[in-house]
């Protein structure tokens, strides 16, 4: 059941096409730094299973002697949890800053475990429930997940101390502009004493005495042309553009090239003559700076969002294993060739994923890069193969997708690199495509149950595409994953675009 892949894929580095400042830098970094979103992820599930566990272990005596059943116990359990976790997170206790605050960490979980016991208590008289060993339950249950919490609050406040010293949980920072403006920047950066954020150089379009090759310390690495590649390449969090607000029409030149990516950024409004409500800025340190664009999600929409993939891309495959032997079977038996077949396609960031599907087409006659869509009645398609697309059960595999981090469940399909409409690749036929980007791509997505699933035959049919998926990073909640989820198997009972 290998995958079939195509080998003339090029192994070429991207970094090799930075210009040669930024091309040094990038190869000469040796701190790695470690994800804000990948911590909070962690600790967000870690709380969780800690207060469901130690919820479901002190109550096993009540669960007895009060002769209830194990829905009502598990109800209970959950919705306690529940209340817990939703007040820690109206708290902001799940951010970096946040978690590295020990004092405050200790007391809002206990005052949240607090909350959700004493609701317990209120909804257990409203409700009727049994009392009998009620209390002494609650007592338990607040004294040992309280302690689980406490315990690995402290261990994780001395990490992050000890990782904020090393620098690897700085946000890769660049700043877009040079001259004096970018000196007086970097200056008041650096007299905040912020630790916060990794300045790895400047980029301007300007040379000569306005625009020197080192300012502040910092290096100049390149021009505004080159400045959205190497913050891809170099997985870069926040941008800051230190021009002058003289500077409207650079500006908004240069805006117009960042906006597609996944990143933050900020105009300096150090000196600025505009003065604006104190909520309207953002702060690094004690240098005020004006929010422009925002990652889609925040670190805790990023935690429950990876949460929700895991999980149930894991259950998902738990429960298909028996369509996926019979399909695999089917394949097997129909054509000659592995059963599953990896093509490469754009993922979050622009960065190239390898995307399973189960082989719908002849092994000699499989495209990995999709330079030719699939039509109706195309004879590269074998006869499980279109059975399979018209149903989409070949897309199944990229569960394993989810489950290995490069998919999501739910966001932008992930389109072919060389895919095209109306004789034009994608990125040509749609100005600001890549924006559909700056999330992770998902095996069902808004565009696909709202019809817009298929071949792309026209122009309009991926201009649809593209002004949903930007829709849907715009809008998203987890409201809204759970919606697309529970639509996607009616949408699929439309096969009219589907080959």
């Amino acid at each position: 059941m290998n995958a079939h892949t195509d080998p003339a894929i090029s192994n070429a580095t991207p970094v090799d096409t930075l210009p040669a400042p930024a091309m040094k830098m990038a190869k000469d970094q040796h701190i790695k730094l470690i994800s804000q979103p990948s911590i909070v992820a962690s600790v967000l599930a870690f709380d969780a299973i800690a207060i469901l566990l130690s919820g479901f272990a002190t109550g096993l005596p009540w669960l007895r002697n009060a002769d209830v059943g194990w829905l009502l116990f598990t109800t209970v359990v959950f919705g306690a949890a529940a209340i817990a976790m939703t007040g820690l997170r109206k708290c902001w206790t799940y951010t970096i800053p946040a978690l590295a605050g020990l004092t405050r960490q200790l007391a809002l979980t206990g005052l949240w475990l607090f909350v959700a016991m004493s609701s317990l208590i209120v909804v257990s008289f409203l409700a009727n429930l049994p009392s009998a060993g009620l209390k002494p339950w609650i007592a338990w249950w607040f004294a040992g997940g309280w302690s689980i919490l406490a315990a690995s609050r402290i261990g994780l406040s001395v990490w992050l101390k000890r990782q904020a010293r090393a620098g690897t949980l700085a946000r890769r920072t660049v700043i877009a502009g040079g001259g004096e403006a970018a000196e007086t920047l970097i200056e008041q950066l650096g007299k905040s004493g912020n630790s916060d954020i990794k300045i790895l150089g400047l980029f301007d379009d300007r040379g000569g005495a306005r625009s020197p090759d080192q300012v502040g310390g910092y290096a100049k690495l390149g021009t505004f042309n080159e400045l959205a590649e190497f913050c891809r390449i170099q997985k870069i969090d926040l941008i800051i553009v230190a021009l002058p607000p003289a500077a409207e029409e650079r500006i908004l030149h240069l805006l117009k090239k960042l906006w597609v990516l996944p990143i933050d950024i900020r105009i300096s409004a150090h000196g600025s003559k505009l003065k604006l409500r104190e909520r309207a800025y953002s702060r690094i340190g004690n240098v005020p700076f004006l929010p422009i664009f925002d990652k889609p999600m925040s670190d805790w929409g990023h935690a429950m969002k990876t949460i929700e993939d895991r999980v149930i891309s894991a259950l998902a495959l738990l429960a298909l294993s028996p369509l996926f032997a019979v399909v695999a079977a089917a394949i097997k038996l129909n054509s000659r060739g592995p059963v599953f077949f990896r093509q490469i396609r754009y993922g979050f960031n622009n960065e190239p994923i390898h995307v399973m599907k189960f082989r719908s087409m002849y092994v000699d006659q499989c495209d990995s890069r999709a330079t030719k869509l699939v039509t109706k009645d195309d004879p590269r398609v074998t006869s499980v193969g279109r059975f399979i697309r018209k149903t989409s059960i070949d897309e199944l595999p990229q569960l394993i997708n989810v489950l290995r981090g490069d998919l999501s469940l739910v966001g932008p399909r992930p389109h072919a690199m060389q895919a095209k409409a109306g004789g034009m690749v994608y990125d040509e036929a749609v100005d600001g495509y890549f924006a559909r980007h700056k999330m992770k791509p998902g095996i069902t997505g808004w565009a696909q149950i709202n019809g817009w699933r298929g071949e792309t035959d026209t122009l309009e049919k991926i201009e649809q595409r593209v002004a949903h998926d930007l829709h849907y990073i715009e809008n998203w909640s987890l409201l809204l994953d759970i919606y697309i989820l529970i639509k996607t198997p009616l949408s699929l009972l439309d096969t009219k675009n589907a080959y």
